[in-house]
């Protein structure tokens, strides 16, 4: 056993595999144990990592430095390609209210930690790291560790960071929750009753388009082409089929009406009506069920030519008379007007006869294997682009010298832009859900694996002294007031749904593993909405408001 005993404690490249091995199973194992219904989440890694550095089953602060490094800037990078899509649209309607609730939890975090450097007599880093673990936001821990870094600061500055971080991360995923019921208590929430209320309030106000069949009545139509039918274009209703005299045809811009034509259309209620009130009326008959040579068909977009063109400016369509009667996008399903620009892997509902729907495939690309299959050249040179963004010096009044987003900010923002760009002629930014999950798991493994082997030698000193029982004290401040007066002003001020308004906060904490409760609490999908909405600002806020507090207050002495 020899051979065993020189693997694990002489230092080697199959060594360190095995260490971050270990860190990475274990702890995501660990992660994945419930109790009371809440799990640790990747959090679990980072345990499993200090009680192996308490066991000095560490690694070369070298080796350490580059994991750590390289598997963050993996993991923002990742983060950014998922959070881009969204992250502009998450800032209008509904959305924009959310995001200033969230950001006022942000805000206030911020204050309350300038107030424990100030006032507290904390250092700068074990502050910030307070402010990291109570909000259980892994990526503001890490961009702070960045500009740390960033500013010289000896390695014993990070350490005590990862520290605080690390004692006060489960009262910030148990603060969360308990805020929730704080707010359920005060408010004497019935849980079935918001939810009920929420799920009708959604349906009327986004229904799925829906089909109705009208025949043509109205003698005013007659020879007109379908295209100058009043009202059509505006009433987001596509007209997809024709029936006359028995046979379907493909509905087509130039089809000229007549009396006892019926139209088969696709579009919101509210449309189908008004096009009911100018055609003349609604009949039994499904154009659909009738057997001819027009069929549907749902085509994806792969082809990167495509991408980004508006569907008035697809010729294709025109030219092989096909309709295209609805888009889903993610998990949202609309008719789409003609200024609607297409995106790598929306899915399209097409209908013409089959010989011209291959011809319209063949131009979107329609090519499943294409989602699943990450394209390694675009993610490298997007790596390549967020270190680069991130070492350009950046002059912010009242810092003694330029600071530089670093990987952390450079890579998350890379990848917020590219994201939006969707692709760079026939290269496409867009990263398959499941390889963009695998990286950002795999960045952030290795990220918390390095930070808990270097902290563990002292972790349990820390948690049993002064300090960590007062990290603790603290995180329970840093956690629950921000949270709780924020979601008492928005329950008594804008009477936000108690379902989404879970959500809310735990996205305003990033914290999933209490998203994970409130879905359960409430059995609703309402969380996890708000939760999204919320999700790419927060992210955006933690990561650039952990790095100015370093910035700002260790150089000033903290």
């Amino acid at each position: 056993m020899d051979w065993l005993t020189q693997l694990i404690t002489q230092e080697s490249v199959a060594r360190t595999v095995i260490i971050l091995a270990v860190a990475g199973a274990f702890g995501t194992a660990l992660g994945k144990l419930r109790a009371f219904g809440v799990s640790l989440g990747v959090a679990g890694v980072l345990f499993v990592s200090l009680l192996l550095g308490h066991f000095r089953f560490t690694l070369d602060h070298h080796v350490l430095d580059f994991v750590r490094e390289f598997g963050f800037m993996i993991f923002v990078y990742a983060l950014g390609l998922q959070i881009g899509p969204g992250f502009f649209a998450s800032l209008r309607a509904r959305g924009m209210l959310f995001n200033l609730l969230a950001a006022g939890v942000v805000l206030l975090g911020v204050a309350l930690t300038i107030a424990l450097i100030r006032f507290g007599h904390f250092a700068a880093p074990a502050a910030v790291g307070i402010f990291s673990g109570a909000t259980t936001s892994t990526p503001s821990m890490a961009a702070a560790q960045q500009a740390l870094k960033q500013l010289g600061a000896p390695e014993s500055a990070t350490v005590l960071q990862g520290l605080s971080y690390a004692v006060t991360y489960p009262g910030g995923i148990l603060g969360t929750i308990l805020a929730m019921q704080i707010i359920r208590v005060v408010f004497r929430v019935d849980v079935a009753r918001e939810v009920n209320a929420l799920t009708t309030a959604q349906q009327a106000a986004a229904p799925k388009p829906a089909t109705r069949n009208f025949e043509v009545r109205n003698p005013n139509l007659v020879s007109r082409p379908l295209a100058k039918v009043p009202g059509l274009t505006t009433s987001g209703v596509v007209v997809s089929r024709v029936s006359r005299e028995g046979r379907v045809e493909v509905a087509r811009p130039d089809t000229a009406l007549h009396l006892g034509d019926i139209l088969h259309a696709v579009g919101p209620e509210e449309g189908l009506e008004e096009l009911r009130v100018v055609v003349g009326a609604e009949v039994g008959v499904d154009l659909k069920s009738i057997p001819g040579p027009v069929a549907n068909r749902r085509l994806i977009v792969t082809q990167p030519g495509v991408l980004g063109t508006r569907l008035a400016d697809l010729t294709t369509l025109a030219q092989h008379h096909v309709v295209i009667t609805r888009v889903t996008r993610g998990d949202f399903e609309f008719t789409p007007r003609p200024d609607f620009r297409i995106q790598f892997g929306d899915v399209l509902m097409v209908v013409g006869e089959a010989p011209q729907l291959d011809a319209v495939a063949a131009v979107i690309g329609n090519s499943p294997k294409a989602l699943d299959k990450p394209q390694p050249i675009p993610f490298f040179l997007g790596l390549l682009f967020g270190v680069l963004l991130g070492a350009i010096p950046l002059a912010l009044p009242g810092l003694p010298a330029p600071v530089k987003l670093g990987l952390a900010g450079g890579p998350l923002l890379a990848g917020i832009l590219l994201s939006r760009l969707a692709n760079t002629g026939p290269m496409v930014w867009h990263l398959p859900p499941g390889a963009n999950h695998m990286l950002r798991e795999l960045g952030i493994v290795l990220f918390l694996a390095a930070v808990g082997l270097k902290s563990g030698e002292r972790f349990f000193a820390e948690l049993l002294t002064g300090d960590g029982v007062r990290w603790l004290g603290y995180g329970a401040l840093m956690t629950l007031v921000p949270l709780v007066t924020v979601a008492l002003l928005a329950r008594a001020w804008k009477k936000i749904n108690y379902a989404e308004l879970c959500g809310l906060l735990a996205g305003a904490m990033t914290d999933s593993p209490a998203l994970a409760f409130a879905q359960q609490a409430t059995d609703s999908d309402a969380p996890a909405v708000a939760y999204a909405t919320v999700y790419p600002l927060v992210v955006l806020l933690r990561v650039f408001s952990a790095q100015l507090l370093v910035f700002l207050f260790y150089r000033l002495g903290g």
